[in-house]
């Protein structure tokens, strides 16, 4: 690592976007489209440790306000019961699944790998895990390609945040996977959104 900083001498300036999203660019270059500067430079290594100080929260601002907004709404109780029990319907963890956001990871094989994680975008096809639930929940998510954003993410850097948005079937329901992968971890948060005609049926 310390050889590696040695041969690395760009100096780095953090740069923020529109959606409170950190990442680093060559101080000498101008900020790629939508990104201003933060006022700090330096190292990489510099640069990066600011960015894992400051950004605290990897949601993009507008994912951001939407729960908040969501979370401010009545949240429509399970058909059939007043509370949620490990016992109550078979559509129970599509339901905790869709309150609240949830730490995800990208599954990947055969290694857990950006390159690998861009052959899966490019196929439209990621598998996303969350992490919190027992066992782990995996699901193969068909990624809907018109709002799905990979315009914030640096693929050769490792750097910024891929918005996934695709849909699948979980327990006979129709869902939609919505997700924030950091690219330096490869993990983030997500949650699922019911498809509304499926609402109508449970």
């Amino acid at each position: 690592m310390q050889s590696e900083e040695q041969e690395d001498t760009t100096i780095y300036k953090v740069v923020v976007n529109h959606e409170e999203q950190f990442s680093i660019w060559p101080a000498d270059r101008d900020n790629p489209p939508g990104w201003r500067d933060v006022g700090k430079s330096g190292r990489k290594a510099e640069c990066l440790a600011h960015i894992e100080e400051v950004w605290t929260d990897m949601r993009p601002l507008s994912l951001r306000k939407h729960m908040e907004e969501a979370a401010r709404a009545p949240r429509p109780e399970p058909h059939g019961s007043g509370t949620w029990t490990d016992e109550s319907t078979k559509d129970d963890l599509v339901q905790r699944l869709a309150a609240g956001s949830h730490p995800v990871e990208v599954s990947l094989r055969p290694e857990k790998s950006v390159d690998i994680f861009r052959e899966c975008i490019d196929r439209g096809y990621v598998h996303v895990k969350f992490t919190a639930t027992r066992g782990g929940t995996e699901l193969g998510v068909r990624l809907d390609q018109n709002v799905s954003d990979i315009s914030h993410a640096n693929f050769e850097n490792q750097t910024g945040i891929v918005h996934l948005v695709g849909g699948l079937t979980l327990n006979y329901v129709k869902v939609r996977c919505i997700a924030d992968i950091d690219l330096r971890t490869l993990a983030g948060q997500g949650y699922l959104e019911i498809i509304e005609d499926d609402i109508a049926k449970t």
